[in-house]
């Protein structure tokens, strides 16, 4: 099936505006993906912020009573955001900020620098317990920087569980806060040693960061570490809930002012269809009406070439604008009239080309006809006159060929230097007589030029140009020829004083088969070939050929041909 301009321009703009579509809509999700995604990391990190200032808090407080003041630091930093703490079995704690409305039905976390959440705190211990949090401890849990005094904390153990040992500790020689922890050490190990109890496993010592000891100085085995590890994380939880606030819920409401307005896209689709459906049709309409903007003129030259394919004449398409198509039709009708300018000089060729045929040949079939019906005898002066119409047949021929072959760009050219004055000698004498004969005076002048030519296409241009000049002077008058250098190139001119060309007739001189004689009276002789011939002639030289003229005052014909240049 063949498709049309206006049909793959249709399915051009409906691709491109599915293309659009589309890509407006992947874009304005992944916007909005985007702005989503950086509002609810806003609001991770400010959740985030309350939970770490209030476990701050809570590291460092053995209850709740003082968080009031934090909450109104932090509602004074978020206005519009609700900050509740209960505690677990319901009972509030705190509430401030937000407009008084419900809260949510789960709390955003469980505040316990026992149990830290390891979401809202990456990076937290395994056992969770916040390392802020020291308890009885004086100083931070890894003793690992005092193992010079490790002996100490042994011969307390020793002494403790009344173990043989040195009893002579030196307590007096520790540092205040190191017996501190030496001390709150054993403690734990009594709590840790009470869950493994209950578990029916050995006790175990405890290295200062609350490992088990690889080699117990009891000389019982060491039990396995996962459950020493369980216990003592169990046991440490009792030794510092003392010192630190209950656990506590934390509950946030959305912010309620400037809201950020929840973007919902699963709910938009028969929006986004209508919008897609809107933009194709639109593309539609605009494809329609730019199609058959373009469709049209392109049917119209159509038709006209159709038209013009059959033979007919056809009047100028309509040109429409200043766009590519309006030059299209231009040139159309530019081609057009051009043909038709062509088609009338066929005609008119083809009819002069008869016309000149036909003298001839009537005259030579009337005489030898006579001849043969016996009224006229095939004396000398027949033949002559026979041979003369022959050559006049033979004349127009060769001029024919002489354009065909100019016409095809198949002219061979000799090109050599030809001296002008000696050339214009010969066809002085060529012409001398016929001149003479008419009465006509015929006269050279040349300067001492030399022209790059073909000596006989040359000579075959001037005896044209004279020919032509003594056909049109009358007895009495003058042709003149000259040649003079001009710049780079020579000029020749041929100079009659006949009756002149009227201005009208000038841009038809060399048009074949033309003649100021409209009457095409052979009287003046000539085929209506030669100027034509001339021309062609002087183009094949690389040179021009023009004419100037006023009736009653002359004509001139002008010849400008490359001059001949020395190569050194």
């Amino acid at each position: 099936m063949r498709r049309s301009v206006f049909t793959r321009l249709l399915v051009v703009v409906v691709l491109i505006a599915v293309c659009s579509v589309a890509a407006t809509a992947w874009l304005a999700t992944q916007l909005t993906q985007a702005s989503i995604a950086r509002e609810q990391g806003r609001e991770l990190a400010a959740d985030n912020k309350i939970y770490a200032v209030l476990l701050t808090h809570a590291t460092g407080h053995r209850d709740w009573s003082e968080v009031d003041g934090v909450l109104d630091e932090l509602v004074a930093e978020q206005p519009h955001r609700r900050i509740a703490l209960h505690t677990k079995d319901g009972r509030t704690i705190a509430d401030r900020g937000g407009d008084g409305g419900q809260l949510p039905a789960t709390a955003a976390a469980v505040v316990d620098p026992l149990a830290v959440d390891p979401v809202l705190v990456p990076g937290a211990p395994a056992d969770r317990i916040d390392e802020r949090v020291l308890g009885p401890f004086r100083t931070p849990i890894d003793f690992r920087d005092r193992e010079d005094r490790t002996g100490s904390l042994q011969c307390l153990r020793a002494r403790k569980h009344q173990r043989p040992g040195p009893q002579d500790c030196r307590e007096t020689e520790l540092e205040f806060d190191t017996a501190a922890d030496f001390y709150a050490l054993l403690d734990l190990e009594d709590l840790v040693d009470a869950c493994l109890a209950r578990r029916s496993l050995p006790p175990a010592e405890l290295d200062p960061d609350y490992t088990p000891a690889r080699k117990q100085s009891s000389g019982q085995p060491v039990p396995d570490e996962p459950a020493v590890a369980a216990c003592v994380a169990a046991a440490r939880r009792e030794q510092l809930t003392p010192y630190v606030a209950p656990p506590a819920l934390l509950y946030l409401t959305n912010p309620t002012g400037p809201p950020t307005a929840a973007i919902s896209l699963s709910g938009n689709g028969g929006q986004v269809t209508g919008a897609a459906a809107a933009v194709l049709l639109v593309a539609l309409l605009v494809a329609a009406y730019a199609g058959a903007r373009i469709t049209r003129p392109l049917r119209a030259l159509t038709a006209a070439a159709q038209h013009m394919s059959g033979g007919g004449e056809i009047p100028p398409v309509p040109v429409r604008g200043q766009d590519e198509i309006a030059g299209l039709t231009r040139a159309f009708n530019t081609m057009a009239a051009n043909r038709a300018q062509l088609e009338q000089a066929r005609k008119a060729l083809v009819g002069d080309v008869a016309h000149e045929l036909r003298t001839p040949l009537s005259n030579i079939r009337g005489w030898l006809e006579a001849a043969q019906d016996g009224v006229s005898d095939l004396d000398p002066a027949l033949v002559a006159l026979l041979l003369k119409e022959a050559l006049v047949l033979q004349h127009v021929v060769d001029d024919l060929q002489d354009l065909a072959v100019a016409d095809a760009g198949s002219l061979r050219l000799t090109l050599g230097p030809v001296a002008l004055a000696p050339a214009l000698d010969q066809v002085r004498a060529a012409h001398e007589a016929r001149a003479a004969q008419a009465g006509v005076t015929l006269s050279v002048s040349s300067a001492p030029v030399t022209v790059t030519a073909d000596a006989l296409r040359l000579r075959q241009v001037l005896d044209n140009l004279v020919a032509n000049a003594l056909r049109y002077v009358p007895p009495g008058g003058s042709v003149s020829i000259d040649a003079a250098q001009e710049g780079a190139d020579v000029v020749i001119s041929v100079t009659d004083t006949g009756s002149g060309i009227a201005a009208a007739d000038l841009p038809h001189v060399f048009d074949r088969f033309w003649r100021a004689d409209r009457s095409r009276s052979r009287s003046t002789g000539g085929s209506g070939l030669g100027l034509a011939i001339v021309r062609k002639l002087v183009e094949a030289h690389a040179g021009s050929v023009d004419v100037t003229s006023a009736p009653g005052q002359g004509t001139t014909f002008t010849v400008r041909l490359p001059g001949h240049v020395e190569l050194t």
